[in-house]
């Protein structure tokens, strides 16, 4: 059907509606005689005299055009509707295709009236419809960075296409080419259309071009502090430099502008506290790469005059300055100020009154003058009132019971509220094992009506249980194969509530722990642990009890090789079997703080030999029973389980055995009567501390050392109990720890190597009386997410094992020097790989031990 249009949305747009439509009608007066008719041409009833605009009555209003669109909604948008009277020409058409213009989905609008009888007229809209995106494609870039892409601009498919869609996407990829230095990066589009399907396809064509370096950063202005400090400061801005080998020297605007506010802050932070950048800019050389041009205006260099406080009634001005530790004199640092005020917690300000329940204090420093290079500062306090935890809030523990995270908590309901507290439960929650520490968060909302304050702790599960499985060459016994299972959320309450199972029993905090060794026949060894830390519930009393049991038979080696017997059908000439089980109690003391934890144990170990003389003291067939109590004083502050970042951790232990020797009378008969009965004492210390240089670099610093003592000269050192040292710090594939041996690291040399020594090399006398072992690591990580965290590591580390007494000497250490990784996974725990080079001699050796790769299974603990 001919339609009389009587506006469309270009017309709209360039706001020369009625002029337009005037000018078009005296060009042409036929268009305003296409009638009304089946496709013919005929002079229509009545015409629309445009120079004389006349109110009409919409008599219906019909839509065309719309392919996805609802015409009535299109209606409605429009505001026009059977029974208005509108002009024509006249404003009211204008404002309606604005409305549906603004809409956002429409490419086109054009209002054509079909029909006019009288005053009567009948409007049809007619739309034309932004496509559709049906796909998004580019060209230019490698198929890696396409995928990149498709996941950061997130179109999805079936959206209408607008200019500002485009505009953005343009946007997204342009900033994630310059982010990788491709500064002056390109990007076009050309969007495809398919007519039949309303849709269309964006292909966004990408000129990266040439990456760019910053050839040189010029900085102007500065007396105070030198262009190489301040250069330094520019963490994400580095010149085109050799040694720059792990901070390109691309330029990213945004980390540029972040390191012009780490400049100003640095300079506030030494007391420039007007200093500025006057100006900046950033200039193209020849060479396509770039100049860094900065003009900065240090200004004096100020200090703290008088500090006075007003507001404070609870506290003197004299315990809030010593708290404060600021003098007149020092250099004026905001940042140290807001630190010592709010940053640390239990020795700031605030902590002072909010450990005391003043959840509401607040203290604001103010420059009350300026005089010369000297402020002084006014200290605002407002102290507030008291506030008690009224509830406890639980989020995100979807495994782990309610009742084994509030047991861990030092925020309970009835207490005055405390900031130290908080920083202490979450601690306690990362060391659990079960959360994520970087996830944890705590947000106390106040109750300001009745003074009380409700805590909310979120938490995020993330897998705790460990599979180790592996296997390697045991030298003489063959192959071994490892299988071990360890459940650190075990609940021995849900074996009766099948959806509590993943895959076994879980959420009460309890850990089963399953480990097998084995080669066949020859070699076995197998183990079964189970703690319960919270013995009845109500108080942190751990209970523990572990089984142990070795077997080693040792074949006939002539008969395997001459005879070449198989191994299922092979002799054993002698054998040694150990069976092991330990009672453990160990509770959290109060005093002098909480982090204390008192354990004690009960072990019993019985040796057998078979015609095997396994420890080489004098007898190859008997019974030696090894009957020990174990106490340990330990206390842990580490912020964190898997890679902490401040904290210490000290641990203290002594081993006794029954001094039988001390009441026996006789003479012993033989060494199986001499060693039936087990007696030594055994003391060892161990220390770690942890502490964060900058951003996410950690230092590390441990001790440890061990000795071991005899009740008297009857028996002597015992061959039970001793030290081995060197390499990993494991037993090894195929060895095991003998006769309650303790299995020492030393990177850099090998395993059981650092020590008295036989003339073949092997350990004398079952290893060493009295060790000890210094290292110090910086510790970097590449991945903290739970599902693996990684770090990276170097390390210095020196240690020895002494024999005898005699030739202790603790500065006489075997040096070493290093780098390795770390990754944690849930299923495996921790794994290492280490290189270390050994800068001395061990006995026995000619050169100096040089260079040694290490592997680790498990958290090292020595």
């Amino acid at each position: 059907m001919n339609l009389f249009r009587i506006v469309s949305k270009n017309l709209v747009r360039d706001g020369l509606a009625v002029m337009t439509l005037l000018l078009s009608l005296s060009l042409s007066t036929e268009a305003q005689r296409i009638g009304l008719g089946s496709g013919t041409t005929s002079r229509p009833t009545t015409e629309l005299d445009y120079a004389n605009p006349k109110e009409y009555e919409i008599v219906e209003v019909t839509v065309s055009g719309t392919q996805f669109l609802d015409p009535n909604s299109m209606i409605s948008i429009s505001g026009l509707k059977a029974g208005d009277k509108i002009r024509v020409p006249g404003p009211a058409v204008t404002s309606s295709i604005r409305r549906m213009m603004d809409f956002g989905t429409l490419d086109d609008v054009e209002i054509m009236y079909t029909k006019i009888e009288g005053d009567k007229i009948w409007l049809n809209i007619h739309i034309k419809e932004r496509p559709r995106l049906y796909k998004v494609t580019f060209s230019g870039i490698r198929k890696g960075e396409q995928t990149t892409l498709n996941d950061k601009v997130k179109l999805i498919k079936g959206r209408v296409i607008t200019p500002t869609i485009i505009k953005n996407t343009q946007l997204v990829i342009k900033k994630f080419f310059q982010d990788k230095g491709f500064y002056h990066t390109k990007v076009k589009v050309v969007q495809i259309p398919d007519s039949s399907r309303g849709q269309a396809t964006l292909n966004f064509i990408v000129d990266k071009g040439s990456k760019v370096k910053i050839e040189e950063i010029q900085i102007e202005g500065n007396e105070a502090i030198s262009d190489d400090k301040l250069k330094r400061k520019m963490k994400g801005t580095k010149e085109k430099k050799l040694w720059h080998v792990f901070t390109p020297s691309k330029y990213v605007p945004k980390k540029y502008e972040e390191d012009k506010d780490k400049l100003i802050a640095f300079y506030r932070k030494n007391g420039f506290r007007d200093a500025t950048i006057e100006f900046d800019t950033v200039k193209n050389e020849n060479d396509g790469n770039l100049k860094i041009v900065m003009q900065l205006e240090e200004g004096p260099k100020y200090y703290y005059r008088n500090i006075t406080w007003e507001g404070n009634y609870l506290h003197s001005d004299e315990q809030l300055q010593t708290i404060l530790g600021l003098n007149k004199g020092n250099v004026y640092n905001p940042e140290e100020l807001d630190k010592k005020i709010n940053g640390i917690p239990g020795g700031d300000v605030s902590s002072l009154y909010m450990d005391d329940g003043y959840l509401y204090f607040s203290a604001r420093p103010i420059e009350k003058a300026v005089v010369g290079d000297s402020i002084d500062i006014e200290m605002r306090i407002n102290e507030g009132k008291q506030a008690t935890i009224n509830r406890i809030i639980l989020n995100g523990n979807t495994k782990t019971s309610d009742r084994v995270v509030l047991r861990e908590l030092f925020t309970l309901p009835g207490q005055k509220f405390s900031k130290t507290e908080l920083i202490n439960t979450q601690r306690q929650l990362s060391q659990m094992g079960y959360f994520d520490p970087e996830k944890i968060q705590i947000n106390p909302v106040p109750n300001p009506g009745d003074g009380t304050v409700d805590i909310e702790y979120t938490v995020e599960e993330k897998p705790s249980d460990q599979i180790e499985l592996s296997g390697g060459w045991g030298g003489y016994i063959g192959f071994v194969g490892t299988l071990g299972l360890v459940f650190n959320n075990f609940s021995l309450r849900n074996i009766p509530n099948r959806s509590t199972w993943r895959p076994l029993p879980s959420g009460d905090g309890q850990k089963l722990s399953v480990r097998f060794q084995a080669n066949g026949k020859q070699f076995q060894t197998y183990s079964l642990s189970f703690s319960e830390p919270w013995l009845g519930g109500k108080k942190p009393i751990n209970f523990g009890v572990a089984l142990t049991r070795t077997v080693y038979r040792i074949s006939d080696f002539n008969q395997m090789l001459y005879r070449r017997v198989s191994a299922r059908n092979q002799e054993f000439i002698g054998s040694y079997y150990n069976n092991g089980i330990t009672f453990s109690l160990g509770r959290r003391l109060r005093e002098p703080d909480r982090f204390l934890v008192l354990s004690n144990s009960l072990s019993l170990q019985r040796y057998r030999l078979d015609s095997l003389d396994f420890f080489n003291i004098g007898y190859n067939n008997g019974v030696s029973n090894n009957i020990t109590f174990n106490t340990t004083l330990s206390r842990n502050t580490l912020s964190d389980f898997q890679y902490p970042r401040s904290g210490s951790s000290l641990s203290l232990s002594t081993t006794l055995t029954p001094p039988y020797s001390v009441f026996r009378q006789k003479e012993f008969s033989d060494a199986q009567d001499r060693f039936k009965l087990v007696e030594y004492h055994k003391w060892m210390f161990d220390a770690s501390w942890y502490a964060t240089i900058t951003g996410k670099l950690v230092v590390s610093a441990r001790a440890h050392m061990g000795f071991l003592g005899s009740y008297g000269n009857k028996l002597g050192l015992s061959p039970f109990g001793r030290f081995i040292v060197g390499g990993s710090g494991l037993a090894g594939q195929g060895s095991f720890a003998l006769a309650d041996q303790d299995i020492i690291g030393l990177r850099g040399y090998e395993d059981r190597k650092v020590g008295p020594l036989t003339p073949t090399g092997t350990l004398a006398g079952g290893g060493g009386v009295v060790y000890n072992k210094f290292v110090m690591e910086m510790r970097y990580p590449v991945s903290l997410n739970p599902q693996a965290t990684i770090f990276v590591l170097s390390f210095l580390e020196g240690g020895n094992n002494w024999g005898n007494y005699r030739d202790y000497n603790p500065f006489d250490i075997k040096r070493s020097a290093g780098v390795g990784a770390r990754i944690f996974m849930p299923a495996f725990g921790l794994l290492g790989i280490d290189w270390g080079y050994g800068f001395d001699r061990v006995q026995g050796q000619q050169t100096r031990s040089g260079g040694q790769f290490h592997f680790t299974i498990g958290q090292q603990i020595r």
